[in-house]
């Protein structure tokens, strides 16, 4: 892979120290609150958080800066004693049938804290939040059902179905594997289309599993590719194929990436439904350029292509040097997110253009893959 510029490596750096900037001031001021988005650039806030999928987040990006902060410094311990403070609360999640986002929850927390403290009992956290999410599964059309309905498959399940893959590993248990493998292989089947784009939902016939349509919640129409949802995607089959080595997963990841770069500004980050509209394009999310970024930092050291690992290696720092030089709230002393322009959900106008946790956290993990 190419080495950073001096310039990029610093202007990385100090995006870093941004971002651990913020998050301290968050914890200061609103403590154990598990912020959503942002309105008018303030966590706290009345407005509706639909589901709580994104509590692992902000422990996430305190795990982070614990790693990275100088060994046996007062930021190493500050963050290490926020983050177990923080991630602790999440255990009794481990046993959620409500959600389909476990692997949200607990692969930014558990995993990064049992990387760190080798203690068993964080292990089985993750274990039984692996087997939680398996529960999900319809032996009547092959997939993990979403929060919404038993007949609905979200792209989203492809960034949580790796604590399925996890547990399986873990334990030995092939039935945990075979339910991991078969989600993932008909989200390709009927999600991700021939170009590369990709649905958001899909919806079967529950009583003879037969896959019905494509439809969506957050994206412009049915048949468009809504921006986070390809990200999603991107990064999920790249978690899959690491897991699974199935050579499908990985050409599915490439076909999503390869269509995110083609169809994106040259600055990498994309409006927040590709089909959109002209005049509704302009809006721009750049959660769903983060959790690109981060995919392709994954993808670039899977690729079997040398040329096409460097396209999405050099494609991730164009990203993350856009987000850092045009999108960062550094400007703006009243904002408390760390990055702009996120979107969470345009038809209920819930966070648009606002600040999204997964936006922060897939930023910072993108930042951390490249700097280190």
């Amino acid at each position: 892979m190419i080495h950073l510029s001096n310039d990029t490596g610093d202007l990385f750096e100090q995006s870093f120290g941004f971002a651990q900037k913020q998050v301290r001031k968050l914890v200061e001021k609103h403590p154990l609150f598990y912020p959503l988005y942002t309105q008018n650039g303030k966590w706290k806030h009345e407005g509706p958080a639909w589901t709580h999928w994104c509590d692992g987040f902000l422990p996430g990006m305190m795990w982070i800066f614990q790693k990275h902060s100088p060994a046996n410094s007062p930021d190493a311990a500050f963050w290490l004693e926020q983050a177990i403070r923080y991630t602790k609360p999440l255990e009794e999640r481990k046993h959620d049938r409500d959600v389909h986002d476990l692997g949200f929850l607990f692969l930014s927390t558990y995993y990064r804290w049992y990387r760190l403290s080798k203690d068993p009992a964080h292990r089985e956290v993750l274990i039984e939040a692996g087997r939680t999410l398996a529960l999900r599964f319809k032996e009547k059309g092959q997939y993990l059902r979403s929060f919404v309905a038993d007949n609905s498959l979200f792209i989203d399940i492809m960034m949580n179905v790796g604590i399925i893959f996890y547990a399986a590993r873990e334990t030995g248990d092939r039935r945990l594997r075979d339910v991991a493998l078969r989600h993932s292989l008909t989200t390709r089947r009927v999600l991700v289309r021939g170009d590369g784009s990709c649905a958001h939902e899909g919806i079967f016939d529950t009583d003879t599993g037969e896959f019905l349509r494509q439809t969506t919640h957050q994206g412009y129409r049915g048949d468009s590719c809504w921006s986070r949802g390809l990200a999603w995607s991107l990064y999920g089959f790249t978690t899959c194929y690491e897991y699974s080595r199935d050579p499908h997963f990985l050409e599915t990841a490439q076909a999503c990436a390869d269509y995110y770069i083609t169809h994106c500004p040259a600055d990498g980050v994309p409006p927040w439904d590709f089909n959109a509209p002209l005049e509704n394009r302009t809006l721009l999310d750049t959660s769903s350029a983060a959790i690109a970024a981060a995919g392709l930092l994954r993808l670039c050291r899977l690729a079997p292509d040398s040329l096409k690992g460097h396209l999405y290696w050099s494609t991730a720092v164009q990203i993350l040097r856009s987000l850092c030089e045009k999108h960062l709230a550094k400007s703006d002393p009243k904002w408390e997110g760390i990055l702009k322009g996120g979107v969470y959900h345009v038809h209920k106008g819930l966070g648009v253009d606002e600040s999204v946790m997964w936006g922060e956290f897939f930023f910072c993990e993108a930042l951390e893959r490249v700097l280190w």
